[in-house]
């Protein structure tokens, strides 16, 4: 679909709509995994935040599969313990455990080093998927998006597509960016690094690929945000998408729509696509925050 927002024209994927409890940028990392058969597994292992799209994704992943979810974070908060809510609240009704293993427990290690190092080898039969998705197996659900992309391009005659998406890990950006120039085709990935900076987000792509001629083009802003910290732009820019009539989600979107309006001022006439890659459940907990803090 396409939209017109702050004066300019945006086209717009709309992946938050794939499927009921299963949609988003997670829904695609993890297709390989609702995919194909793992015969024997019986639990499914991941971490992250508590509020994370991840567990979400991870427990609704688990429930299509008619597996246990066992999710690891660093802390759960008592406030959310007493009060669900958002993806916690839905990883819950889907069965999902979430354990709190907090760093003075893990002998100095990372939570991905500590579980599979010594969780795992005791959980036979349980299938472990690296936070936020960052793993081989994520290109699989990657390349139909970005075949599904290049061919709505084509069809379209856009010529000199930008498409544009906030990143995390920055594995979605990632294995696009990988698609389109192994096909050679007409279109460029923009990214920005909405968790760590741009060094953090180089480095998630060289933990998956070596060959940086394929690494998605990054969009920096001009000054430091913290993630998960609430910033009055961030919460201006969302309250003004939302009379666009489309949802967006609070935490990585405004960042990113920030950076690509200012893309568009320098560039008005190209053509971009942004990709909604859903995560709207987490809304719940970060509105509330937003509005204790700047109001309505």
């Amino acid at each position: 679909m396409s939209f017109t927002f702050s004066g300019f024209h945006f086209y717009l994927k709309r992946d938050d709509l794939l499927h009921p409890q299963f949609s988003g940028n997670k829904a695609r990392k993890f297709r390989y995994f609702l995919e194909h058969d793992f015969p024997g597994t019986q639990m499914l292992v991941g971490y992250g935040s508590a509020q994370a799209n991840s567990l979400y994704s991870m427990a609704a992943l688990a429930a299509l599969k008619g597996w246990q979810l066992r999710f690891y974070v660093d802390h759960l908060p008592q406030w959310l313990q007493a009060a669900p809510a958002g993806n916690y609240q839905a990883a819950l009704a889907l069965g999902a455990e979430v354990i709190a293993l907090p760093a003075q427990l893990r002998q100095g290690l990372g939570m991905g080093e500590y579980l599979q190092q010594q969780i795992l080898p005791c959980l036979p039969g349980a299938l472990f998927i690296p936070e936020g998705g960052r793993c081989q197996q994520a290109e699989y659900g990657v390349r139909q998006l970005a075949q599904e992309i290049g061919q709505w391009a084509t069809g379209s005659g856009i010529k000199g597509l930008k498409v544009f998406l906030p990143s995390g890990t920055g594995t979605t950006a990632l294995y696009l960016a990988t698609y389109f120039y192994e096909q050679q085709a007409d279109i460029e990935v923009l990214t920005c690094a909405v968790v760590g900076g741009d060094d953090y987000l180089q480095q998630q792509f060289a933990m998956l690929s070596q060959t940086a001629e394929c690494y998605p083009t990054l969009l920096t802003p001009k000054k430091k945000y913290h993630f998960g910290k609430l910033y009055p732009e961030f919460y201006r820019i969302w309250q003004q998408l939302c009379h666009t009539g489309i949802a967006f989600e609070l935490l990585y979107d405004p960042l990113g729509w920030l950076l690509l309006l200012d893309y568009k001022k320098r560039h008005p006439q190209q053509p971009v696509l942004y990709l909604h890659q859903g995560g709207l459940l987490g809304n719940a907990s970060m509105l509330p925050r937003y509005r204790r803090k700047f109001g309505e």
